[in-house]
């Protein structure tokens, strides 16, 4: 896991490294590895990151992630948590990731994943894009690259394991309402989607072509960055929930408490503020620290 600030885009890049090694071969050999056991030491890592930028970058407008690894090795460590869910420590590492996911879910900055050639988006790490307010695939290759095209493949892991605060998995939450559509994504589970047909399924935003990435890729950040803090946070955490309320979700993501919340601040009524200057020509002059 490495981190790293894009000041001049106002995001925070969090890089995902993918194993090094294959799963221990046992039980046993997971409490040798403790705390180096790999799905373990990332969750603790992406938290810890997590709440560093909520703690001390409230100027931080997205957080942006990618990944880098071999997939194969990724969904082998999955597999023997699906085999082992039953021992007390594989238990708690798969409710530790649903935490991490849900911190992730509750973080008051625009998410953005990328997807490019080498990473590894599969079962676990495939949350991160599922979680993501936008995420963005190229499409082919880069010249010059002679790393593997971006994939994206779904398992078990992102239609159960982790649900959210509404009780409810990232994948049907995607397609909430549209269960044809729902089935249709399950159907592609196991599969190794390229970025068309991965936008074709709905599972990501955009997937631009080698042209257009590094163009496009900046703007959506600074476009991003250039928007009310506080109108982001609205609806970041309104559109990230769907579905059942449940008492998290009355907390967290009730519509009309973070609506009247926009509208009291002073990036909406103060005298510099959006409300203020609509119609005039002026642009408004945002706070920009994040709640």
């Amino acid at each position: 896991m490495r981190t790293w600030c894009l000041s001049a885009l106002a995001c925070l890049v969090a890089a995902t490294l993918g194993p090094d090694a294959p799963p221990p071969p046992t039980i046993d050999a997971l409490l040798a590895q403790g705390s180096a056991f790999w799905p373990l030491k990332l969750a603790r890592e992406l938290d810890d990151a997590i709440l560093d930028i909520r703690t001390n970058e409230f100027e931080v407008a997205a957080i942006v992630f990618k990944s880098s690894g071999d997939a194969e090795t990724v969904l082998a460590y999955d597999a023997f948590l699906d085999a082992h869910r039953d021992h007390w420590l594989v238990r708690e590492i798969r409710l530790h990731w649903k935490r991490v996911l849900k911190r992730i879910d509750l973080t008051s900055r625009t998410l953005v994943a990328l997807i490019e050639p080498g990473s590894c988006f599969a079962g676990t790490l495939a949350e991160l894009a599922l979680a993501a307010d936008r995420s963005v695939m190229l499409d082919g290759d880069r010249e010059g690259d002679d790393r593997p095209p971006a994939t994206i493949r779904l398992t078990a892991a992102n239609d159960g394991w982790y649900p959210m605060s509404n009780g409810l998995s990232r994948l049907a939450s995607r397609f909430w309402g549209r269960d044809d559509v729902l089935d249709d994504a399950r159907g592609l589970i196991g599969k190794d989607l390229d970025a068309r047909a991965a936008f074709d399924g709905e599972l990501v935003t955009f997937a631009p072509d080698e042209i257009d990435w590094d163009d496009e890729v900046p703007v959506m950040i600074a476009e991003r960055n250039s928007f009310s803090p506080d109108a982001l946070t609205a609806m970041e955490a309104n559109y990230r929930f769907v579905g059942p309320e449940t008492m998290e979700t009355k907390i967290f993501a009730r519509l009309t408490a973070w609506q009247n919340w926009v509208f009291q601040r002073p990036n909406a009524v103060g005298s510099e503020g959006a409300l203020a200057r609509f119609g005039t020509g002026t642009r408004p002059v945002f706070d920009k620290e994040r709640v």
